[in-house]
């Protein structure tokens, strides 16, 4: 599901929930609501509510971290990328050929990662991408050094290229989701349950539904985000293709 509709989700099972408990007040002996059932109801609720805070607390904080590490590793990708460009640039021209293809390899993965038409992008490990990689690595490879120095600059691009693909393939297993479904259903679970509470305890009124509204969609709100924090080349937050761009402008200069 996308952040839109999970976001949906947690405002209606929350918001129902709370409009369910004021409907089960009425429907239940006043005897249920007052003295000590009340005060049981409030322990256990605010268990679950200290409980929900720290699972919401922790997944939005496994989503945050995972977007972080893949736009940090972007913008590494990036500077290595300029840096390989410009040694293989002081080898020599005989590497104008490789120059050239390190460049269309970069410009493929943009594609393929943000792609213009607003298609659903693609991951780093395409068969393409992997491929270009390969053949780009066995080219630097094959390189003829004839100076100590063009040997020191080879194996350097070497590294570099392999340090790369390393990178590519290790930003192509953080796209996978931060956030366990279960954890996501637990957590909804509980939040409805809270807000049922809400409702159970709360007279009746408009200005405590509108109090009650705006707690539901904040909640909704917090999950929406979360999940574009997790998701980070779909829906409203992306990662920003500007590093790679950059980089592609500098390639072959």
């Amino acid at each position: 599901m996308n952040s839109v509709t999970i976001a949906g989700t947690v405002f209606a099972c929350t918001f129902g929930g709370a409009l369910f408990g004021m409907r089960l007040r009425r429907a239940l002996p006043e005897a249920h609501l007052n003295g000590d059932s009340r005060d049981v109801v409030k322990m256990g609720t605010g268990l679950l509510a200290t409980l929900a805070a720290l699972v919401l607390g922790l997944l939005v904080a496994s989503a945050k971290s995972s977007y972080d590490a893949q736009r940090a590793g972007f913008q590494q990708l990036s500077a290595n990328l300029i840096v390989l460009d410009r040694a293989l640039k002081l080898y020599g021209p005989e590497t104008k050929d490789i120059r050239d293809q390190l460049r269309r390899t970069v410009a493929l993965v943009l594609d393929y990662r943000w792609p213009a038409d607003g298609s659903r992008s693609s991951g780093l490990a395409a068969p393409e991408i992997t491929d270009r990689a390969g053949a780009l690595y066995a080219a630097i490879l094959n390189l003829a050094p004839r100076t100590d120095a063009q040997k020191a600059v080879q194996s350097q691009a070497l590294q570099m290229s392999a340090d790369l693909g390393r990178t590519r393939w290790l930003l192509n297993e953080q796209e996978e989701s931060s956030i366990p479904a279960p954890f996501l259903v637990v957590l909804v679970f509980w939040l409805t349950v809270l807000f049922v509470t809400f409702g159970l305890f709360s007279p009746p009124n408009a200005t405590v539904g509108a109090a009650l509204f705006i707690c539901a969609l904040s909640l909704a709100g917090a999950l929406f985000l979360m999940v574009e924090l997790d998701r980070p080349f779909s829906g409203l937050i992306q990662i920003s293709s500007k590093p790679l761009r950059d980089a592609l402008g500098q390639l072959g200069q």
